[in-house]
């Protein structure tokens, strides 16, 4: 079995490291330093594609178009970048044991890779329904979206199933993107999912109600406050029909789950000191042992805002994390400082006509204005949340680059809230005028 010693590892092929590796070139890695190990086939990629552009029926996005880091208007980092750079991309590897205190990682093949900074980028896997004990979740044309792989199948399912039944099990990110995508490769879409109103981690009732009030009308079929109990198959093995808890069957053709993820940090449980679910940093990534640092879904960090702890699955932290893990390792090699990781939550999501854009913290009593009727040709409305006479949270839809710029400013500065009355009234000119 091999043995191979690199300066730097990151574990982890995601957004997560392909940002890492620009701000290693940035810091001026030397050739041959630098090893990327990933599961997954192809170099990184700006994972947010899969659920929107990539599931196009005309003017679909591929690779190399979508390769990191184009997603934050950055150079595209195809795979010739990493071979110029000096950086080792060493993909189809799973890494499958690491011994943190011999600083060794084992791939499943029995290779051994030592280092002396590990950079723990291993990402999230998504919940699956076979994890919950329903039956015939093993039925073929049954999808998960987290990986390209995945997202191949699923398109040569659209294409093999074309003007099909396409039933989509929960109403969140996922839920919503693939919903829209499905419905414009003219499926008959259904969405199901079990809470009492859609993206409930971030939308109130009152804004949910705009949005399922939206897809009823491009033509999906909203069921909510129930969930998938069971799968019947067809002779062939594939997915027949959907057994709901609430006794309904929907017929389906293809189902899309998206229900969830969790970080993958089973690899270092024992080894390093976790919070939240995830492996506890400090505010530049560093985790309890020396010269492992963790970035993205898996770190449990600062929020320096807030005064708390958070994990945050987020393409635009995971990002940023990258970046500063990455400066505070060469900050440290070199006797400096950098500034602790000061994030501002950021979230977006674009499916059919419609676009918004989330900053803040969605705590506190919630003010909604603007125009949310579903029939309008261009709906524009937000919505700020205030707390402790603070407003902490701001959301958008269909603004304008200033426009989210504004409300991203108003989050950052936390400005004294007028009245729920006066901010209802002032909309949007609230944010673009502080």
């Amino acid at each position: 079995m091999a043995e191979k010693s690199f300066k730097y590892i990151i574990v982890g092929g995601g957004v997560s490291a392909g940002y890492a590796a620009r701000e290693f070139g940035t810091q001026g890695v030397k050739p041959n330093e630098l090893a990327i190990i990933s599961k997954e086939a192809v170099a990184p990629y700006e994972r947010p594609a899969l659920s929107k552009g990539y599931l196009f029926p005309e003017g679909s996005a591929r690779l190399p178009g979508f390769h990191v880091c184009v997603g934050s208007g950055g150079e595209r980092l195809a795979p010739e970048w990493y071979t110029e750079k000096g950086i080792t991309l060493i993909l189809k590897t799973e890494i499958v044991k690491a011994d943190l205190p011999s600083k060794t990682l084992t791939s499943s093949s029995g290779d051994t890779f030592k280092y002396e900074v590990l950079i723990i980028a291993t990402g999230s896997t998504v919940f699956r329904l076979e994890n919950f004990g329903i039956q015939g979740a093993d039925a073929k044309n049954i999808f998960y979206l987290r990986e390209i792989e995945d997202a191949d199948k699923l398109v040569e399912a659209i294409k093999s199933k074309k003007n099909g039944k396409a039933l989509v099990v929960g109403g969140g990110y996922i839920g919503l993107e693939l919903s829209a995508a499905l419905k414009i490769n003219a499926f008959d879409v259904s969405m199901v999912y079990p809470d009492p109103w859609c993206m409930p981690r971030l939308f109130t009732a009152d804004l949910a109600t705009f949005y399922e009030a939206y897809y009823i009308k491009k033509g999906v079929n909203v069921i909510k406050g129930t969930a998938a109990a069971g799968f019947v198959k067809k002779e062939n093995g594939e997915v027949k029909e959907v057994k709901l808890k609430d006794d309904r069957v929907m017929e389906a053709d293809i189902v899309v789950v998206g229900v969830g993820a969790k970080p993958l940090i089973n690899l270092f449980s024992g080894q390093v000191e976790e919070d939240k679910g995830g492996i506890k940093t400090d505010a530049f990534f560093k985790t309890s042992v020396d010269n492992v640092y963790a970035i993205g879904d898996v770190a449990t960090f600062p929020m320096k805002m807030y005064g708390d702890i958070r994990r945050v699955e987020h393409v635009d932290h995971s990002r940023k994390s990258a970046e500063q893990a990455v400066k505070a390792i060469f900050a440290k090699a070199q006797g400096k400082e950098i500034e602790p990781y000061n994030y501002l939550p950021y979230f977006y999501s674009r499916s059919f006509d419609l676009s918004w854009q989330f900053f803040g913290d969605n705590v506190g009593e919630s003010v909604i204005y603007g125009d949310r009727d579903p029939a309008s040709e261009k709906p524009k409305f937000g919505a700020y949340w205030i707390k402790d006479g603070k407003v902490v949270g701001a959301f958008l839809e269909g603004g304008t680059a200033e426009e989210n710029k504004a409300i991203s400013n108003v989050a950052k500065v936390q400005p004294p809230a007028p009245s729920p009355e006066s901010l209802a009234k002032e909309g949007i000119q609230f944010a673009s005028k502080i």
